[in-house]
């Protein structure tokens, strides 16, 4: 049986936006060997050197190791061993901020997504979100790890009254915090659709429908990845902003 190797395009941006002085967010895409493919999102905390370790240290060991591994057997091999890489990397980020006072209260947002023979995996901890576009429609695959979320699920607040929470910006859950880790994962079928990551600083400054109109332009992803950036800015680029956006060639 023929060996499944994605053919298409993806393109990121990192952009320091308009109020932070530094930039702690960091964004890649990486093909292996085998044509497979793994998009990732970080958004770093912990103050300048703190979350900017974080967020490199996760996304560039995920790279390094993914592009060392020629083939997974299936998505279920993929996802083990994604699951296993993100264990090891935050026990490595938690006992440096747990044993050195300089790196004390780092951490890091993740979002990854993985595709493997028709099958996409994606894994989130923290709010660093992965939206897919099927049939021109866009949807959220992941789901906030935030306070408001939280009393969202409880039933304590409205979606509207989130968005004005004073503590709209607690997260409950990232890489390197605790000594053991837990986020979410799941295993879709994938048949060519686009694929959008991104931190908040883009999604809490641009429309979902905005979003949506730009993913379904004809513009190259290079294009509608700037284009997005540049929107979030001129909404008031209130946070660092990444994003990555992968478009399939296959029929």
């Amino acid at each position: 049986m023929k060996k499944k190797k994605y053919n298409g395009l993806f393109s990121y941006v990192c952009d320091k936006g308009r109020v932070r002085i530094t930039n702690e967010d960091q964004v890649k895409g990486f093909i292996n060997s085998n044509g497979d493919v793994l998009l990732c999102v970080a958004d770093g905390m912990g103050g300048h050197k703190k979350g900017d370790y974080a967020s490199k240290e996760i996304v560039d060991t995920l790279g390094n190791d993914f592009r060392k591994k020629r083939a997974f057997l299936n998505s279920i091999s993929g996802s083990i061993w994604l699951q296993n890489e993100l264990r090891k990397i935050n026990k490595n980020v938690f006992k440096l901020q747990d044993t050195n006072e300089d790196y004390r209260g780092m951490g890091s947002t993740i979002c990854c997504a993985m595709l493997i023979k028709r099958k996409l995996i994606v894994v989130n901890a923290g709010d660093s979100r992965c939206y897919i576009v099927k049939d021109g429609k866009l949807g959220c695959l992941t789901h906030d790890d935030t306070y408001v979320n939280y009393l969202i699920d409880k039933g304590e607040i409205t979606p509207s009254e989130a968005l004005t929470h004073p503590k709209r910006h607690y997260i409950t859950n990232a890489v390197g915090i605790f000594p053991s880790f837990s986020f979410d994962l799941k295993i879709y079928k994938y048949n060519g659709e686009k694929i959008f990551l991104c931190s908040d600083g883009l999604y809490n400054n641009v429309s979902f429908k905005d979003i949506e109109a730009n993913l379904n332009s004809k513009n190259t992803p290079e294009d509608k990845v700037h284009s997005l950036v540049n929107l979030a800015n001129y909404n008031g680029g209130s946070d660092n902003i990444s994003c990555i956006l992968w478009e399939s060639n296959d029929d």
